[in-house]
C-alpha cells in the first residue's frame, strides 16, 4: 500500500480473531466488559500520529545528558499532560562521559590516521545535524598507547583460547575485534584480561555491511564509514550509574571515586568503520586467520602481530550530567497502590528514529489511547504508569536509578514491568518472566499481524525454537538488552519485553544514519506495525490493570526451569556425575505439584467469583505477583551480587545474551563443580520458597 494513502485512510480497527472465553484472570461477566472496552480501544491508535511523534523527537540529536534529551523529555511530558495524564519529570544524575580526545593512527609500516567520522549522506538531512555525539565507546579507559596490532576475530574468550593454541600472545599489544557474537563491552574486558593495552572494535561488512545487501542510502545496511557507537560498561557486573552502585544517583547524593568504579573499562577502546579498519588490517602479517575468522573486506585476514603498529589516544570529560525520566500515571479506582508499568527509553546516541523512538512513539500512542478511554468512562482497577527513561544507551541508567530510588515501594506494589525498545516490522519478539508465559501466549493469539492477517503467535520469534511437535510458542528469557534489567534482576519484578523485527534488516544501529529518513524508507514506513504494537500494549496494560486475579501461571514456569536444568545436564556430558542435583530435582517435583494445585484453585475462584471482599482480593493478588521475589538470592550471583535472580541473568561473557540458571550454568561451563553444586542449592532454596508461597496463595484463593 502506498505510504501516503495508508496514512490518509481513516483509522481501521485492529484485526482480532473471534474470542469466546474470558481472558485469563477475568470472571465471565468481567470478560464481557473488558471486550467492550478493548473494542473501543482498537479504533483509537493512528499511524499518522505515531509518525508525527517520531518525526518531531528525531529531528535533533538527543543523547543522554544533553539539552536535546531534556527537550525530548519535555515534549513527551507536554503531550501526556495535554491528554490529561498526571505527569512528572524525575531528575537523576550520572557519570556520562563524552569524548575529549580521539586519535587512532598507524605509525608503522606506513602512516595512516583514521577518520573516526561519519560523512553526510545525500538525501538524509539529519546526517548533517550539528551537535552529533562523536563516534566513541562510553566508559572506555583513557590513555595514550602505541603497540603492535593483533586481529582477534570477535574478541570473545574462545578466540583468545585459539590464539594461545597458535602461540600468539596479545600481552602488551593493541587488539582489533569485529562487532558481533557478544556484548561490545565483553571485547575490551577480555582483551584486558589477556594483557592487551588497547582495543579497537569495527563493523565488518560480512556482519554489518555490503555482504548483507545494499548499503545506505541505496539500501538499509551500514555504509563504509558508518560506526556503531555504544557503551562498554561492564553490564554483567551491574547496570546504572557506575559511581552509585546500589543507590539512586540524585543531585547531591554520594558518589564513588572514578578509580573505585567496578564497571569501567581499564584500557582504551574505540569503535571504527570498516573503511578505516581495512587500512589497519591490510598491514597485518603473521598467520592467515582461520576461515571462520574472515570477514568480507577485500584483503587477506592475517592475525599478526604487526608489522602494523598503532597508536590510540583517548580522553574523556568524565563529568556528571542530568537525566530526565518522564512518568505518567492513571490512578486505579479499587487498588491504587497496586501498579502496572510500561516503559521505553527516549535517549539516543544520535537522532535515534529506530532506537529508541520507534518504541517510544508507540508508547505515546498507547498513552493517548488510554487517556481517550478514560475520558469515555474507563477507569483501571489498578494504577497504570507509563515511563520514558533517559540514559538507557549508556547503561540502562535512568531506569536503574529510578528502581533503586523506589525499590521498597516497587517490591511491595508493582505487579509487572512491561518494556519495549526499538520496534519495526516483521515478527513479534516476546521475552520475559515465565510466570507470565500463558498470559502472553493468550494475548498474542488474539492480535493479528497487520499484513498477513494471522495471529501474531504464529510468526512469533519467541516460539521458533520450540521444536517439532512442541508448543508453537515459547517465551524467551531476558538477558541485559534494555531497561527491564533492574526490575527483574535486582528487584525481582516480573517483566516482559516486546518488539517487532525481522523484515527490515539494516545496519544503521547507533550511527548518525538511524534517522527518520532511514526508518520511513527501510523499516515500518507506513507505521502499520507501530499502530498494531500500540494496540497490543494497550490490551496488555488493560488486562493487567483490570483482571480480578492477576494473570500469573506457574506450570509453564516449572516446565521452563526443568528445561533449563536439562540443558545444563546435557552440556555437562560425562561430568554430570559431578553435579549434585538431587535436591534440585526434588524441588522441581514439588513445584510441579504446587503449580498444578494453584492453577486448579485459581480457575475455581474465577468460576465462583461472588464479589469477595476487597481486602481478600488485594491480599491474594499481592501474594501472586510477589512470587517473583522468591526467586531472588539475597547474596546475589557469584562475583556480581547486584544480580539476584536465580533463573535469569546476562552472561558474564555474553552481555546481552541470557544465561539461564546462571549460577549453576556458568560454574558448570567453567568446570567449577563445587561452586556449581553450591549454586544448585541456592536454586533449590528459591524453588522451595516459591512452592511454599504457592501453597499459601492456593489457600488464600480458596477463601475468596
Amino acid at each position: 500500500m502506498n505510504q501516503l494513502l495508508a496514512l490518509l485512510l481513516p483509522a481501521i480497527a485492529l484485526a482480532f480473531p473471534a474470542m469466546a472465553q474470558s481472558p485469563r484472570g477475568f470472571p465471565a461477566d468481567w470478560g464481557k466488559q473488558l471486550r467492550q472496552w478493548e473494542e473501543k480501544a482498537r479504533a483509537i491508535p493512528e499511524a499518522a500520529r505515531i509518525r508525527g511523534y517520531m518525526q518531531r523527537m528525531s529531528a535533533e540529536p538527543h543523547h543522554a545528558g544533553s539539552p536535546g534529551s531534556r527537550a525530548v523529555a519535555e515534549y513527551a511530558a507536554g503531550l501526556l499532560k495535554e491528554w490529561g495524564l498526571d505527569t512528572r519529570i524525575e531528575i537523576f544524575e550520572a557519570l556520562l562521559p563524552y569524548p575529549a580526545t580521539r586519535v587512532v593512527e598507524m605509525v608503522e609500516p606506513v602512516r595512516f590516521r583514521a577518520k573516526l567520522q561519519e560523512p553526510v549522506v545525500a538525501g538524509d538531512p539529519d546526517s548533517g545535524d550539528s551537535r552529533q555525539l562523536p563516534t566513541y565507546n562510553a566508559y572506555s579507559g583513557s590513555g595514550d598507547v602505541t603497540a603492535p596490532l593483533i586481529y582477534v576475530n570477535y574478541g570473545v574468550p574462545e578466540d583468545y583460547a585459539h590464539l594461545k593454541r597458535m602461540g600468539v600472545d596479545v600481552k602488551g599489544k593493541i587488539v582489533i575485534a569485529r562487532y558481533g557474537k557478544s556484548w561490545r563491552g565483553t571485547k575490551p574486558k577480555v582483551a584486558a584480561e589477556n594483557g592487551a593495552v588497547g582495543c579497537i572494535i569495527y563493523s565488518d561488512p560480512r556482519d554489518d555491511g555490503y555482504f548483507q545487501g545494499d548499503v545506505y542510502p541505496a539500501g538499509p545496511f551500514r555504509p563504509p564509514h558508518g560506526v556503531q557507537r555504544g557503551s562498554v560498561m561492564d553490564m554483567p557486573i551491574m547496570v546504572g550509574d557506575p559511581l552509585s552502585p546500589g543507590w539512586a544517583s540524585e543531585p547531591g547524593s554520594k558518589r564513588l571515586k572514578l578509580e573505585d568504579a567496578a564497571t569501567l573499562m581499564k584500557i582504551p577502546v574505540l569503535p571504527m568503520s570498516y573503511d578505516d579498519a581495512a587500512e589497519l588490517l591490510k598491514e597485518l602479517r603473521g598467520p592467515v586467520a582461520p576461515e571462520n575468522w574472515r570477514g568480507a573486506l577485500g584483503l587477506t585476514y592475517h592475525i599478526g602481530p604487526g608489522p602494523a603498529k598503532v597508536r590510540i589516544k583517548l580522553d574523556f570529560d568524565n563529568t556528571t550530567k542530568p537525566l530526565y525520566n518522564v512518568i505518567a500515571t492513571i490512578p486505579g479506582a479499587e487498588f491504587p497502590e497496586q501498579r502496572v508499568l510500561y516503559g521505553n527509553h527516549h535517549d539516543a546516541w544520535v537522532n535515534g528514529a529506530s532506537d529508541p523512538l520507534s518504541g517510544a512513539s508507540a508508547l505515546l500512542e498507547t498513552a493517548r489511547t488510554l487517556a481517550a478511554l478514560r475520558k469515555a468512562g474507563w477507569t483501571p482497577r489498578r494504577t497504570v504508569q507509563l515511563a520514558l527513561w533517559d540514559g538507557e544507551e549508556f547503561g540502562l541508567i535512568g531506569s536503574t536509578e529510578w528502581v533503586e530510588k523506589h525499590q521498597a515501594d516497587l517490591e511491595k506494589n508493582l505487579v509487572a514491568y512491561v518494556n519495549s525498545d526499538a520496534t519495526g516490522k516483521g515478527r513479534i519478539g516476546a521475552s520475559g518472566s515465565h510466570s507470565l508465559e500463558s498470559f502472553v501466549k493468550e494475548l498474542l493469539s488474539e492480535v493479528n499481524d497487520p499484513v498477513s492477517g494471522k495471529p501474531l503467535i504464529e510468526g512469533s520469534r519467541a516460539g521458533r525454537d520450540a521444536g517439532p511437535g512442541g508448543d508453537p510458542f515459547r517465551l524467551g528469557s531476558l538477558g541485559a538488552g534494555s531497561d527491564y534489567v533492574a526490575f527483574i534482576d535486582h528487584a525481582g519484578i516480573a517483566s516482559l519485553n516486546f518488539g517487532f523485527s525481522g523484515d527490515a534488516g539494516g545496519g544503521v544501529y547507533h550511527s548518525i544514519y538511524d534517522s527518520f529518513f532511514w526508518y520511513t524508507r527501510f523499516s515500518d514506513g507506513d507505521f502499520t506495525y507501530g499502530r498494531t504494537f500500540s494496540g497490543l500494549n494497550t490490551m496488555l496494560l488493560m488486562r493487567l490493570a483490570d483482571s480480578a486475579l492477576v494473570p500469573f501461571e506457574f506450570t509453564a514456569l516449572h516446565k521452563t526451569v526443568e528445561r533449563f536444568w536439562g540443558e545444563i545436564a546435557k552440556d555437562a556430558g560425562r561430568d554430570l556425575e559431578k553435579l549434585d542435583a538431587r535436591e534440585l530435582q526434588s524441588e522441581l517435583g514439588k513445584l510441579a505439584a504446587s503449580a498444578k494445585a494453584f492453577e486448579a484453585e485459581y480457575q475455581a475462584a474465577l468460576k465462583r467469583w461472588n464479589t469477595p471482599t476487597k481486602e481478600k482480593v488485594a491480599a491474594a493478588n499481592a501474594a501472586i505477583y510477589r512470587t517473583e521475589r522468591t526467586l531472588l538470592a539475597h547474596a546475589g550471583l557469584p562475583g556480581r551480587p547486584w544480580y539476584r535472580h536465580q533463573l535469569y541473568a546476562p552472561g558474564q561473557y555474553t552481555g546481552y545474551s541470557v544465561k539461564t540458571l546462571p549460577g549453576i550454568r556458568e560454574a558448570a561451563e567453567a568446570k567449577r563443580w563445587q561452586e556449581a553444586n553450591a549454586q544448585a542449592k541456592e536454586v533449590s532454596k528459591a524453588l522451595r520458597a516459591l512452592s511454599a508461597e504457592l501453597a499459601r496463595i492456593t489457600a488464600l484463593l480458596r477463601g475468596l
